[in-house]
């Protein structure tokens, strides 16, 4: 059983963003703070969270996505990363081990390189290291050569929660593993009425969120320049449960030598987004983190 969790909102540019917490019952080791993926929510963390009992964690969900997916332009790293500093200061949160999965590594890494005093440490979850656009690939065609499927689901309608859910039991990355915590995700992601419910994540977010995925010249200056202890962990198979990943090895062997301060390792047996979703992946996952929180000082925790 996971840990119960609530949401609230919190003031933003241009609205409310929505977050879900998770409350110790006695006072808290620390803070957590989940970021989740490009067309995620904040139910990509609950097996997770409940790794972490003693712990204040806070998932939000990102403009344009779940409960806050009303919230205007602009988009793209630097709003996001300003959003998750004011989702910090809403809670009360000096500073925080901030996790990011996927595009939400990238907001993490943005959030770290403009706000440090807010991120006591990092961890990168098979994303947030700069995915080049192929060659011959136009920026107007990068998201979908990024996403694929992804972003081709967002366009679609579902006549009912049955038919969304069947949608996923077939996806590569679930196949003959649709869990409970999957289910849930899925169900949170279905909005509108029937019989034309859609995706939440709005589209011109996810598309102009996708451009900046290759890393510009300011995102790769800040994740060079950041002095907190740094972790990425490789998923070895991709969004349609493939190989070659979103990450090859030898491209994290080069980013290891360019990025000497980040510590590298990979997880077992999972795909990008079973690293977040199963138990497997949850376990992994939960086992750096909590490594990294045994290595913190001590003042960061409180």
């Amino acid at each position: 059983m996971t840990k119960p969790h609530t949401t609230f909102t919190c003031a933003v540019d241009g609205g409310e963003l929505t977050a879900a917490i998770w409350e110790p019952e006695s006072e808290p080791r620390g803070t957590i703070l989940l970021i989740h993926g490009i067309t995620a929510s904040h139910m990509s963390w609950p097996l997770i969270a409940a790794a972490f009992p003693d712990c204040r964690v806070i998932a939000p969900d990102l403009r344009g996505r779940g409960a806050s997916r009303d919230l205007p332009a602009p988009f793209g790293m630097p709003q996001h990363a300003q959003d998750m500093n004011a989702l910090l200061a809403a809670t009360g949160t000096d500073s925080a081990l901030v996790v990011g999965h996927s595009m939400g590594a990238f907001v993490a890494a943005t959030l770290a390189a403009q706000y440090p005093e807010r991120v006591s440490s990092l961890l990168l979850i098979d994303g947030g290291l700069p995915i080049p656009a192929p060659e011959g690939v136009s920026m107007e065609d990068l998201p979908q050569v990024i996403l694929g499927p992804a972003v081709d689901r967002l366009s679609m309608t579902f006549a009912d929660r049955e038919s969304y859910q069947e949608f996923w039991r077939v996806h590569p990355a679930f196949a003959d593993n649709f869990t409970e915590a999957i289910r849930d995700y899925v169900d949170y992601d279905l909005v509108g009425t029937a019989p034309e419910l859609h995706p939440a994540s709005n589209l011109a977010a996810v598309s102009f969120d996708a451009l900046q995925l290759s890393g510009d010249t300011d995102y790769l200056a800040g994740l060079r320049g950041l002095t907190m202890p740094v972790h990425f962990v490789r998923a070895p198979r991709g969004l349609l449960n493939q190989v070659p990943a979103l990450y090859s090895p030898e491209e994290c062997d080069r980013w290891r030598s360019e990025l000497p301060h980040v510590t590298f390792s990979e997880a077992a047996d999972v795909n990008h987004y079973t690293i977040t979703l199963t138990q497997r992946g949850a376990d992994g996952v939960a086992g750096v983190i909590a490594e990294i929180l045994a290595n913190q000082p001590r003042e960061v925790r409180a």
